[in-house]
């Protein structure tokens, strides 16, 4: 496996706010029809890319808050080759394992929902990131508060996911992911934590909420 250097974001369709909420919405029945490399760019600039060099305390601006521009949310990219970590800085997928774990990027009696779908996102929180974070308040360091925070965060994420998808005419959903075997395969250190996963594809017919 080798790193993909995502080309420049670049959106071709152009819609307005408020068709892209009135198309927003969870579908679970996705196609296996792969995304284009330009497509998968966007979604991830979308989810959480740096869009402008000045953010707040002095960091760089993304896409989607974070507690304190703390930036503690990481997106793993579960593919049919592997699974890659995005760079947003850099914008680009660095590998981490080989082989097809899409199964894993969902959780458990869920598989049956977009089973071969191309793109499962597993978020994963990085607790460590909240001592760099712009402004140390104290709840940085409060466990409850914590988690509040990267639970909003990813939401956040997953909201803009949903609405990049809505504009492009992808089907989206938002799930739990199979925490422990994940969090094995990837090697995640014990202030990572795996907490939910999305699936992105094109929609196949089927019923949405």
């Amino acid at each position: 496996m080798q790193a993909i250097k995502l080309p420049k974001p670049r959106f071709e369709r152009i819609t307005t706010l408020h068709a892209d909420l009135k198309r927003r919405r969870t579908d679970r029945t996705i196609s296996g029809r792969k995304l284009s490399l330009r497509t998968l760019s966007n979604l991830l600039w979308s989810a959480c890319g740096v869009n402008r060099k000045q953010g707040p305390f002095g960091s760089l601006g993304r896409t989607t808050g974070s507690a304190s521009n703390s930036q503690e949310i990481d997106i793993y990219v579960t593919l049919e080759e592997g699974i890659y970590l995005y760079d947003a800085v850099v914008h680009q997928l660095i590998p981490v394992v080989e082989g097809d774990w899409r199964q894993l990027a969902i959780g458990a009696g869920q598989q049956e929902g977009g089973a071969k779908a191309p793109v499962r996102l597993i978020y994963v929180v990085d607790l460590e990131k909240f001592k760099t974070a712009g402004f140390q308040e104290p709840g940085l360091y409060d466990p409850e508060i914590q988690k509040s925070y990267y639970y909003v965060d990813t939401g956040l994420i997953a909201e803009n996911v949903y609405l990049f998808s809505a504009s492009q005419g992808l089907a989206a959903w938002f799930h739990n992911c199979n925490r422990l075997p994940l969090s094995k395969k990837l090697k995640l250190r014990p202030t990572q934590l795996a907490l939910f996963g999305q699936t992105v594809g094109y929609p196949e017919e089927a019923m949405s909420y």
